[in-house]
């Protein structure tokens, strides 16, 4: 066990490393470096590997493990946030180290339970050759324990607690088109919580580009559906209104974190300070609010009875629009998983994901659906799809049914 625990807080170490100290240097190297916020996150980043372990441990019941949590996440939002010193020209940055401090800790207690049981060991501790001990752990080995996470969970797919703890565990190593899947397969096994899908969504804004617009925008409003006092999705709706020039909206999001933070903690300046700067921005006239989108498509997509035990119901449904002629990029896609079926979808600009390429813009579309085993967006074999049906934006009674295989 003494081998087991020196090397749980080596692996949360390496990673500290993996993850941290890049960011650190980044912006020391842009005049904005810190050692406080390096200090606090790797505290909060033990504290949540603390609380992640005695739930597992049976220690903490799931009513103590939450209501610390929250309080985790709200110390972290409050050392993490920037002050409003450093003005408005730095002024995404500060969100962007908001997001970033609310969602280390729950990643990193993601691989810290990978790896926190001795079982995940074995083969690696009193393996011959290994130097001393807990220091022969690197890189391929976490990776190495990852990825037999992810072959566990192809004999046992319906684990939605192995999936979310895989989504945390990619996300920690940066691997975001794998986390986002994964996060898709564990939110559709799981019952909703709106701290996993602010998690997913922040995970799939990484994936497409750090763009928050689409996807990750309908995810952070479904978290909202399900706590509206959620902070890490309230500040990234702020964000998401912010970078559109709903400035306004931006105020009223954040606003409401002001509510559920004291008002003399670090967090309150920060969310001031962009508050201020959502203010000034919208007096010299640089924004207006974002107009609700004016044209969709509506439609319901069924599953074939005969495939109901070829699918799972945590594998992944993709509803998309892209153009009759021209490029095969969606112009408008919903994320849902069979547990959904049969679905009324509604298809609009707020899903796409350029802002070049948008439903409203074309005359004829193809509708389509597809599910994925793997969560990738990119068809590929052992995938069940439907017919592409074609539509008119601003129409609706789109009919789908997924009963052909992907070949």
């Amino acid at each position: 066990m003494m081998v087991f625990a020196a090397l749980a807080a080596l692996l949360i170490g390496v990673l500290a490393s993996f993850l941290i100290l890049p960011l650190v240097r980044r912006q020391v190297a842009a005049g904005e470096g810190n050692s406080a916020p390096e200090v606090n996150l790797a505290i909060f980043r033990e504290e949540g590997a603390l609380l992640e372990r005695e739930r597992a441990a049976g220690t903490l019941d799931e009513a103590s493990y939450h209501s610390a949590r929250e309080e985790l996440e709200r110390r972290a939002l409050e050392d993490g946030v920037p002050t409003a010193r450093h003005g408005a020209a730095s002024a995404p940055r500060p969100r962007l180290a908001l997001v970033l401090g609310l969602s280390l800790p729950a990643a990193v207690a993601g691989l810290y339970l990978l790896v926190g049981t001795p079982e995940a060991f074995h083969g690696a501790a009193g393996k011959p050759g290994s130097g001393d001990g807990g220091h022969a752990l690197g890189p391929e080995q976490i990776v190495a324990m990852v990825e037999r996470l992810s072959e566990k969970l192809q004999s046992n797919p319906n684990d939605g607690e192995g999936w979310l703890m895989l989504a945390r565990s990619y996300s920690v190593l940066g691997r975001f088109p794998e986390s986002a899947a994964a996060y898709g397969r564990a939110v559709g096994l799981l019952p909703p919580n709106a701290q996993t899908l602010a998690d997913f969504a922040d995970t799939v804004a990484m994936a497409q580009g750090r763009k928050l617009q689409g996807e990750p925008e309908r995810l952070v409003r479904q978290a909202l559906e399900v706590d509206g006092r959620n902070l890490k999705a309230l500040a990234l709706l702020g964000t998401i209104r912010f970078e559109k020039g709903d400035y306004p909206g931006a105020i009223s999001e954040w606003q409401k974190i002001l509510a559920l933070v004291p008002g003399d903690s670090n967090v309150a300046q920060g969310i001031q300070g962009s508050i201020r700067d959502a203010e000034n921005r919208l007096a010299a006239g640089g924004g207006t609010p974002a107009p609700a989108p004016a044209v969709s498509l509506r439609g319901r997509v069924t599953l074939d009875p005969a495939l109901r035990d070829k699918v799972a119901p945590g594998d992944t449904v993709f509803i998309f629009a892209r153009a009759e002629q021209g490029p095969k990029m969606p112009l408008a896609i919903v994320r849902k998983t069979v547990a959904d079926l049969p679905l009324d979808f509604v298809l609009d600009d707020s899903q796409a994901l350029s802002p070049n390429l948008r439903l409203s813009q074309q005359a004829r579309v193809l509708v389509g659906a597809r599910i994925s085993r793997s969560g990738d967006a990119q068809p590929r074999p052992g995938d069940w799809q439907a017919a592409p049906a074609a539509a008119v934006p601003g129409g609706g009674d789109v009919r789908l049914v997924i009963d052909a295989a992907v070949n």
